[in-house]
């Protein structure tokens, strides 16, 4: 069953912890660690002691080749004493002849019966092989090796006995040694890397805990962040950095809401003071004018609203580039004819300029901009569209030849409720969200939007980059998109 969040109430899926769940992270790394080290340290042993069987063997079996080819060379030139000297009494060797009849033995070796029946030799092979202890008098195990001797007309084998009791003793004793030790490095290692872990999450510990004194507003809007130049380290700037966005946002969504509201009332205010004056007037109210006042403010607060939804939709919408074919030509024609001329005067396209958008929205972006020239112009309003000199954009302009912007200030005219304290200021009831929907707009086209001085002459000049639209994708006129 899915665990609820006793918190928000909503269910919460849980990462598989192979049977970890009730240790902290600190707990699951070490003990992790500790499982892959013991199994390395398991398979560790195990290659060391087969390696050290096969090296002894490999020592033992090269001492029995040495002397049984000394006992070749002794029965090549028929001296072969009796009985064969051998050093040490764990070694035993006889010569036998190809009907297995033993011609020479160490004194401690059997004169009646071979190590090695006869039968398991290859004539005329060195091999070595394991033969039962009780044939060779030794303690098993036993590795006799057999050597050819002798001549073409009369062929011998040597064969040496060499008992492996010392090699399993030390096989043993390193296997014991190993099993004894084995724990202790283990419970060694655990604790070291129990210290280390700890080490190593600490700067995770401040992190939680930073964030807790955010969260519960106890401490600074900042996280620590190590000195060390790692992963942690990193992180902590990343999440410092999103909290400087969040905090930042954060600022904006007040500030929105504080400006949002105060635009609100202005027009509600007048509502509310033209019925209030109606009320007390009574019969001497001329309601034909409280109406047409109460509907001026109603279209206010009508289109106020509107722009409100219009920017939090853009807000939560990604930039939607390549919607459709669009026309800018014909679109600057469309918007430039409901104006009067003068003052609106447009300079007709060189033909069609295809865009990819959508094409509610760049007349949106037009109107608001013609608009905005219009009801700052003395005199005239000029609207152009052209191909750009950058072969993969479209110029629109809209130049004005009212009082301008100043420089300082014609980036900060796209921020929401903003209103210059000069000719540009507060007019015809605008809200200042104009020219903030045409910057969200013209950033979801994928275009650039800048203001410049007029040329030649005082006013603004704003001018729009469009991104062109390939010749293969101009498939005909504009796309309505509502």
């Amino acid at each position: 069953m899915t665990p609820v969040d006793p918190v928000g109430g909503r269910r919460v899926r849980r990462l598989p912890g192979w049977g970890l769940r009730g240790l902290g992270l600190r707990g699951r790394l070490t003990a992790l660690g500790v499982v892959g080290l013991t199994v390395g340290l398991a398979l560790g042993g195990a290659v060391l002691l087969g390696a050290l069987g096969f090296l002894l063997q490999r020592t033992v079996d090269t001492e029995a080749f040495r002397t049984a080819d000394a006992v070749a060379l002794l029965a090549a030139e028929h001296a072969l004493p009796d009985p064969l000297p051998v050093a040490g009494g764990q070694v035993r060797v006889q010569v036998i002849d190809a009907q297995g009849r033993i011609r020479a033995a160490s004194i401690d070796a059997d004169r009646l019966v071979p190590m090695v029946r006869p039968e398991r030799l290859d004539a005329g092979r060195r091999q070595s092989l394991v033969a039962p202890a009780e044939r060779t008098g030794l303690a098993g195990p036993v590795r006799v090796v057999a050597v050819p001797a002798g001549t073409a007309a009369d062929p011998l084998t040597v064969l040496v006995a060499r008992s492996m009791a010392d090699v399993r003793h030390g096989t043993h004793v390193v296997r014991t040694i190993l099993l004894v030790a084995f724990p202790l490095l283990v419970a060694i290692l655990a604790a070291v890397a129990w210290r280390v872990v700890g080490a190593t999450l600490r700067p995770v510990e401040a992190l939680r805990r930073g964030a807790e004194e955010i969260t519960g507003r106890a401490g600074g809007d900042r996280l620590p962040v190590p000195a060390s130049a790692d992963e942690i380290h990193r992180l902590a700037v990343t999440l410092n950095g999103m909290l400087d966005r969040l905090e930042s946002a954060r600022i904006r969504q007040r500030a929105f809401v504080s400006d949002a509201a105060h635009e609100l009332r202005s027009p509600l205010t007048n509502i509310r003071t033209e019925l209030e004056v109606a009320q007390r007037l009574a019969d001497r109210t001329d309601w034909t004018a409280v109406t047409v006042n109460l509907l001026a403010d109603t279209e206010r607060l009508s289109r106020l609203v509107d722009d409100l939804l219009l920017l939090a939709r853009l807000d939560e919408m990604p930039p939607a580039r390549g919607v459709g074919p669009v026309d800018l030509g014909a679109l600057v024609t469309e918007v430039a004819d409901r104006y009067p001329s003068p003052p609106v005067l447009l300079v007709p396209p060189p033909g069609p300029l295809w865009t990819a958008g959508n094409a509610a929205e760049l007349r949106r972006v037009l109107s608001n901009l013609v608009d905005n020239a219009v009801r700052h112009a003395r005199s005239s309003v000029v609207l152009t569209a052209e191909p750009h000199r950058e072969a993969a954009y479209h110029l629109v302009t809209v130049t004005d030849d009212g009082p301008g912007i100043p420089a300082a200030d014609r980036r900060r005219v796209f921020d929401r409720f903003t209103r210059l304290d000069d000719g540009r200021g507060r007019d015809g009831g605008g809200a200042g969200l104009g020219l903030a929907i045409v910057w969200d707009l013209v950033r979801r086209a994928g275009g650039t939007i800048t203001l410049t001085d007029a040329d030649g002459q005082p006013g603004l000049r704003v001018c729009l980059l469009l991104p062109t639209l390939p010749p293969e994708d101009e498939r005909g006129p504009a796309v309505e998109t509502p």
